[in-house]
């Protein structure tokens, strides 16, 4: 095992000079005391076989409107230009395609479920690949791997500025890197372009929260969430941001097997993992979770972040979604990695189809999904009305928000932590 521990113990030592993040050192550490045999093992059912391909996907209509809209209302699938996405580890596609446990730390960027962009729909469902059917010049999806801790280029993350283990007090600092790449990104009209943002974020308070209830708590994520999302307002012309409900994450318990990788839940999210069940301390954090939707919900469904040529949307197909279960009732692991946490190419699908289908929804009819055990069909958007719905509950029709002066520069700072990563699409190394 020589050559593997040489290789752990450099990108640990080079993941431990990054401040704050112990990630990788768990991972490390996890993995310390198991067999290179159990280690080597692998599991073809949570990788996408050669050669796979979806059916072609087909709406009534495609194309774009015939010139650029003003307003964030009259936006269709094919006037979007520009594709980006903030979050943590489920939005760098951890392990995804790994074959096996030593592939968790490998970010699969490009297959991640709102900005991977490898190959095309065909290949790999992802909201980017749906985008290209209706405009095959879309910018900023990702085009590589990375692994995680470990320095990246613009070319590999495209505009998948997640970063794996980062909770939401990181997300002022990865909006402001975004803002900044925005300005100068290659191909980017920064003022006239429309662009498409996903943000899904606040797992990993929840996996925190009860190493320090006050920085994790329900009001410090939204204080968060509200401060990243006026610099988007205050700053970025012309972008929709989808902001994705977080998941209730107490069925994530059940996701268990007797493996190594399965063994390293503990090390990720401690605080679902080990309370023992029906304890006062899982009571509470099932409660905080319910709390973190409840005001994710009274924040975004105003007209706050609305105005004629920006706005924010809750996407909220993940509130109650219980993870895929087999006939017999038990979770069905191929949707999940050798972590026993993170998704698998086949559970970054079904994300990319729920985000997709919310946004031609209107506020009120958008699809919750009550479990992943059945596919989530794609809809088209609606002939009768073909843009990406954006509106408000509170927002009186034809009543738009002017865009604010945008007011001082307020610089964020955030660690240096953005992943370079091995090139390819069927094998994790």
């Amino acid at each position: 095992m020589g050559w593997l521990c040489v290789a752990v113990a450099t990108c640990a030592l080079v993941a431990r000079c990054v401040k704050g993040d112990d990630w990788w050192w768990k991972y490390e550490e996890g993995i310390r005391h198991y067999s290179k045999e159990a280690l080597n093992k692998e599991f073809p059912e949570k990788t996408r076989p050669v050669g796979f391909k979806h059916p072609a996907f087909q709406c009534p209509d495609m194309s774009p409107s015939l010139s650029t809209p003003s307003s964030v209302e009259l936006v269709k699938a094919g006037d979007i230009k520009v594709v980006a996405a903030l979050g943590d580890s489920l939005t760098t596609a951890i392990g995804a395609n790994a074959t096996t446990v030593l592939g968790i730390p490998i970010e699969f960027r490009h297959l991640s479920w709102s900005i991977g962009g490898f190959g095309s729909y065909q290949d790999v469902i992802t909201l980017p690949n749906i985008l290209k059917l209706f405009n095959p010049r879309v910018l900023g999806a990702a085009r590589g791997k990375t692994i995680h801790g470990m320095e990246a280029q613009l070319g590999e993350t495209g505009l998948n500025l997640a970063v794996t283990g980062q909770n939401t007090f990181n997300l002022p600092g990865q909006t402001r890197h975004l803002i900044d790449t925005l300005r100068s990104y290659e191909g980017l009209n920064f003022e006239k372009d429309w662009k498409l943002l996903t943000i899904l974020m606040g797992m990993n308070d929840i996996c925190d929260y009860c190493k320090d209830k006050d920085l994790f708590s329900a009001d410090n994520f939204i204080h968060y969430m509200t401060v990243s999302l006026e610099m988007l307002r205050n700053e970025v012309p012309r972008m929709i941001v989808n902001v994705v409900q977080i998941l209730p994450m107490q069925a994530l318990r059940e996701v268990q097997k007797p493996t190594p990788g399965c063994l390293l839940q503990r090390s990720f999210c401690s605080c679902l993992i080990e309370p023992v069940s029906w304890s006062d301390e899982l009571r509470e954090l099932v409660e905080v979770n319910l709390e973190f939707q409840r005001k994710l919900e009274t924040l975004l469904l105003t007209d706050r972040f609305f105005r004629d040529d920006f706005a924010v949307v809750l996407q909220p197909f993940l509130k109650r979604a219980d993870p895929p279960r087999l006939p017999n009732g038990k979770i069905d692991m191929s949707f999940f990695t050798h972590d026993c946490f993170h998704f698998t190419i086949k559970g970054h699908e079904e994300l990319a189809k729920g985000l997709w289908n919310n946004m031609f929804q209107p506020e009120g009819s958008k699809t919750v999904v009550s479990s992943f055990s059945d596919p989530i069909s794609l809809v088209c958007p609606p002939t009768d009305h073909p843009y990406i719905f954006t509106r408000p509950p509170s927002a009186r029709s034809g009543q738009h928000r002017r865009r604010p002066a945008p007011p001082m520069t307020v610089v964020y700072f955030l660690p240096a932590l953005v992943a370079f990563g091995g090139r390819g699409f069927f094998s994790e190394c």
